[in-house]
């Protein structure tokens, strides 16, 4: 019963660890690489016009806080206007006012934005009124004879819409779309006839406005496409090809007809839309995002701890990490340690002092301590006076080496007081016994040993990689539990006893 258990909390913690390492990548698209940036746009808006000594309100649309980019900060530069931003149903409007202002006038918009964590759902609460549009008889007749066309030669709504913008786009167009159109093909002006035509026909739709996303330029393209609303959510359209792919550098800004700035009060009103990429790294990023409430799993996470407790939780981390090779080399493959946490507390102190100063500084520590010890085994110390001796001795070696390294001009040589001195005594105190018991080939043996290990450890403690991944995702410690909970189980043949018996093997 109980081994079958063993077995089935494994597989329960790895589907733990598996489910939140899944969210985590493919909803919230943490960064496993540790470098990774992402694209941050920078938007400037530059808005200058004339005052003459009146009360003056400038009213700009601002970009939206959902849907495939989010705002990730954004400032207002108004001098002595006031400034006031309303949400509605479509838009986002900031109002600038003052009640007196004269001569030239300069107000600046600036908002960075990043590709969002996911697109936010077009679902609307309740079905949006149709469009009312003001036409003449003879364009209104027109309209209803398009939209009937169109209709003939549709299966459904999406149908439909990507017939219409097909023949409002395509050269030769019908008398009634020309009579609509009145010479003005551009892209703006066939959104708002699409509109204008969907709402004679009952359905409700409007025109987005947006800007080409590009790097470093000084005056943003504006581009338009088209809204419709069906099966209870908005879709959008294409106007040049009436398909359903939308760009993804496309920013909506504002939707409906009216103009992006509007003025009371002055005169000569004029915009500068300016954008700029900036790479930011991914990480940071993602914290911002959690720490605004959008990612409850980043705001309570490592991410949100101070730095220097993160610093310190990078290599609290990677013990477990340690910890299971160690697990691997001593059950499975068979090499013998002193200890469970020696090498890996001996790989720590490696990350200080680097692998060959590490360990010619340990060799030369334990051998001059095992004298020692051998010396305090002829006095016939007990043990814990002996253990004492020990530590005493261990501590005055180590100070000695650092005084010589730094005389020398070895400045590695100080890195040595990092090394857990209880550790080393212990070791010296069990290499002197198993030294006595089993001989020094034994001791040589598990002393090695432990260093290989150790080694192994700190070369994949130091992997950078490795240190990143398990820091923002630390419930893959969840899978190193369950690796340690099934090698806890193994016990079977060790590698290094296939090598020791394969003469048995050979007789048989």
């Amino acid at each position: 019963m109980y081994p079958r258990q063993a077995y089935w909390l494994a597989l329960v913690l790895t589907g733990i660890a598996l489910a939140i390492f899944g969210y985590k990548l493919v909803v919230l698209k943490l960064p496993i690489q540790p470098n990774t940036t992402i694209d941050v746009w920078d938007i400037e808006v530059q808005v200058t016009f004339t005052a003459h000594k009146l009360p003056v309100k400038v009213g700009l649309y601002l970009p939206q806080t959902r849907g495939r980019f989010d705002i990730i900060d954004e400032h207002f530069i108004s001098g002595e206007y006031g400034l006031a931003i309303q949400q509605f149903a479509t838009n986002r409007k900031a109002t600038w006012s003052v009640r007196y202002a004269s001569g030239k006038q300069y107000l600046l918009y600036k908002a960075s934005l990043r590709p969002a964590l996911h697109v936010t759902s077009q679902l609307a609460r309740k079905e949006p009124k149709v469009k009312q549009v003001d036409l003449s008889t003879a364009k209104r007749v027109a309209a209803t004879h398009v939209f009937n066309s169109v209709r003939k030669h549709s299966a459904d709504d999406e149908t439909l819409v990507s017939q219409l913008l097909t023949e409002l786009a395509a050269n030769k167009r019908d008398e009634n779309i020309q009579l609509l159109l009145e010479n003005d093909t551009s892209s703006l002006n066939r959104a708002t006839l699409a509109t204008n035509i969907l709402a004679v026909g009952g359905i409700p739709a409007h025109v987005v406005h947006g800007f080409d996303l590009k790097p470093l330029t000084r005056k943003a393209d504006r581009v338009h496409w088209l809204e419709v609303f069906y099966k209870g959510k908005w879709h959008e359209f294409n106007v040049a090809d009436g398909s359903q792919h939308i760009p993804e550098n496309y920013l909506a800004w504002w939707r409906d007809d009216k103009p992006l700035l509007t003025l009371e009060g002055g005169q000569n009103l004029n915009s500068k839309i300016s954008i700029g990429i900036n790479p930011q790294f991914a990480l940071q990023q993602h914290l911002y995002i959690g720490k605004q409430g959008q990612a409850r799993l980043i705001e309570y996470s490592l991410l949100s701890l101070p730095i220097e407790t993160q610093a310190l939780y990078h290599v609290i981390l990677m013990v477990p990490i340690g910890v299971v090779f160690l697990v691997l080399m001593r059950n499975v493959v068979g090499i013998k340690t002193f200890g469970t946490f020696m090498p890996i507390l001996i790989a720590l102190a490696f990350r200080e002092t680097q692998l060959a100063w590490g360990l010619s500084l340990f060799i030369i520590v334990v051998g001059l301590g095992l004298v020692f010890r051998f010396y305090f085994d002829q006095l016939k110390l007990l043990l814990v006076p002996r253990l004492a001796s020990v530590l005493i001795v261990v501590i005055m070696l180590m100070g000695a080496i650092s005084i010589l390294s730094y005389k020398l001009g070895l400045p590695r040589g100080l890195s040595i007081a990092l090394f857990p001195m209880v550790i080393m005594t212990m070791t010296i105190e069990r290499m002197s016994i198993v030294w006595e018991e089993r001989g020094p080939v034994e001791a040589l043996q598990q002393g090695f040993g432990s260093l290989f290990v150790a080694a192994i450890a700190y070369l994949l403690m130091s992997f950078e990689l490795l240190r990143h991944f398990i820091f923002v995702f630390p419930e893959m410690l969840l899978v190193l539990l369950a690796i340690t909970i099934l090698l806890g189980r193994y016990s079977g043949y060790r590698l290094s006893e296939l090598i020791r018996f394969k003469v048995l093997s050979e007789r048989r």
